[in-house]
């Protein structure tokens, strides 16, 4: 199915509008409900994080390829499955998609409009923990779409599930993501000063993800 640039740049802004509104709303209503244990909101923010990304994948994959991350736009524009051209309207549609979704979080639960975090998550444990999260979301994104691409929504949910837990960070494993969550003073927010070293990360870890699998499956440009 043939899907205009327009078509695709627009559905990357709501997928990602309503991923960050996922993330963002999930947190706060984590947070109210959770009477202070700040695992269970966690637990209640991972969940529904991984379900609305199996979920938006789904609805938005046969249009744009549901890349929703500009980390993934990147690596599939090098590997040669998107034109340079069109990477810049992919990368902006997400990029405002993922601050609006974080806006419309904070109307659904009477929050001011945007709200810079004060949510430290600097260091170099979660620094790294943003390139170990990035490198296996793309490896995951690689071993599945290039094997078996009916998958891909299951395992990229499953794997964000996991990794929220399993890294420092909680694994943001987006640029737009991170920037967006900058806005927000809430449970998922992050400083801004914080976020040029997760973008940072977040870039060498999808980079370095896309070498191994073009090593792995020596065919992976072809087949992008």
């Amino acid at each position: 199915m043939k899907v205009s640039l327009a078509r695709r740049a627009v559905a990357e802004f709501f997928g990602s509008a309503f991923l960050v509104a996922a993330v963002v709303g999930s947190g706060v209503m984590g947070e109210r409900l959770s009477g202070g244990n700040v695992a269970l909101a966690l637990l209640a923010n991972t969940v529904a994080t991984g379900a609305a990304l199996v979920a938006l994948i789904f609805a938005f994959g046969q249009i744009s390829g549901a890349h929703l991350n500009p980390v993934v736009t990147l690596v599939d524009t090098f590997e040669g499955g998107l034109p340079w051209s069109e990477t810049p309207y992919y990368v902006i549609g997400q990029t405002f998609g993922a601050i609006s979704g974080a806006a419309v979080a904070h109307l659904m639960f009477g929050l001011p409009l945007v709200s810079l975090s004060r949510h430290a998550r600097g260091g170099g444990a979660q620094i790294f923990s943003e390139f170990v999260a990035t490198f296996g979301l793309v490896s995951v994104i690689w071993g599945c779409s290039r094997l078996r691409s009916d998958a891909v929504p299951f395992a990229v949910g499953a794997y964000i599930t996991a990794a929220y837990w399993f890294t420092a960070s909680t694994s943001f494993a987006n640029p737009a993501v991170t920037l967006a969550r900058c806005l927000s003073d809430t449970f998922a927010g992050i400083r801004p000063g914080d976020v040029p070293w997760f973008v940072a990360a977040q870039l060498v870890g999808g980079a370095a993800a896309t070498l191994l699998f073009r090593w792995l499956i020596p065919d992976l440009k072809v087949r992008g």
